[in-house]
């Protein structure tokens, strides 16, 4: 099989989790790539995700490794083993690669946790707020790089409906709330269909008033996806003009922490429905 000219963030992310196994063991890609019959330029190239590993191979290596965690191996054989063409698909060659990993991201993810400071997050955007977003964001984009982006956006709230949603939690600042991108309808229009979600259970939200003592968190905004077991938890910081993915155990540490601390700035989800609707009363 060719070499992969652009490996998606999770073919990159099973790479990582291999090499992390080989370094853990002590031991070096060419003594790997021995152990496989193989050479030091392909292991490499498994490890950068631009190759593809095979389920026998990925157990193989695993048993060199002397990695024990069975529940880790049948998730990393997981994902050598995917072949899922999720709906992100029919947009590859047409918008930027991270609106397909993430999209890719959020489809696996066992949960999502979300901090929010400037703006409504991208899973709970209509149409409208979304496009006046990437609309002020990216003026140069024509019209029909915007549509794409937005259908996109809303396409990705799949994860939040059907017959197996994904548990969201996210923590938003009043002043996501307040800030008007469009028009004062626009804003209605999104704070409604907040409260909507909010009502049907699919979302689990919870708002830090701005007269709230002690808050510093500007820069706090993040999301948290859940793995099929926590050593592939992903950390990802999503914004109109791009996406950064981290997975270190020390990264994925702190956006743990700093989601636990802005949560306990927030008030509880009761609370915030009823702030939310006393906003829409203003508008």
């Amino acid at each position: 099989m060719p070499p992969r000219s652009n490996p998606t963030a999770r073919q990159v992310r099973l790479g990582t989790e291999l090499r992390r196994l080989r370094e853990a063991a002590g031991l070096k890609a060419r003594e790997a790539a021995a152990f496989l019959n193989s050479t030091s330029g392909q292991m490499s190239h498994i490890e950068l995700g631009i190759a593809a590993v095979s389920a026998e191979r990925v157990r193989r290596l695993a048993a060199y490794y002397a990695c024990t965690d069975e529940a880790l191996i049948d998730a990393l054989v997981a994902m050598a083993t995917d072949r899922t063409l999720g709906w992100w698909e029919e947009y590859r060659g047409v918008l930027p690669p991270a609106f397909l990993d993430t999209a890719e991201a959020e489809y696996h993810a066992t949960f999502l946790r979300e901090v929010v400071i400037m703006l409504i997050p991208g899973l709970l955007q209509t149409a409208d707020y979304a496009r006046a977003v990437y609309t002020y964001m990216r003026p140069e984009l024509p019209e029909s790089e915007v549509s794409l982006r937005v259908e996109h956006r809303l396409k990705r709230r799949c994860v939040l409906e059907g017959d197996a949603p994904k548990p969201y939690d996210t923590v938003l600042h009043e002043f996501a709330l307040r800030v008007h991108v469009s028009d004062r309808r626009a804003s209605l229009r999104q704070l409604r269909f907040l409260l909507d979600e909010i009502e049907a259970g699919r979302v689990t939200v919870r708002v830090i008033p701005v007269d709230h003592v002690g808050f510093a968190g500007a820069g706090a905004s993040m999301m948290y996806l859940g793995g099929p077991v926590p050593r592939l938890d992903t950390g990802l910081r999503d914004s109109p003009t791009g996406v950064g993915f981290c997975d270190a155990e020390a990264q994925l540490e702190k956006l743990r922490t700093l989601f636990s601390k802005v949560k306990s700035a927030a008030l509880d989800p009761v609370a915030s429905r009823d702030f939310i609707h006393r906003l829409t009363k203003e508008l």
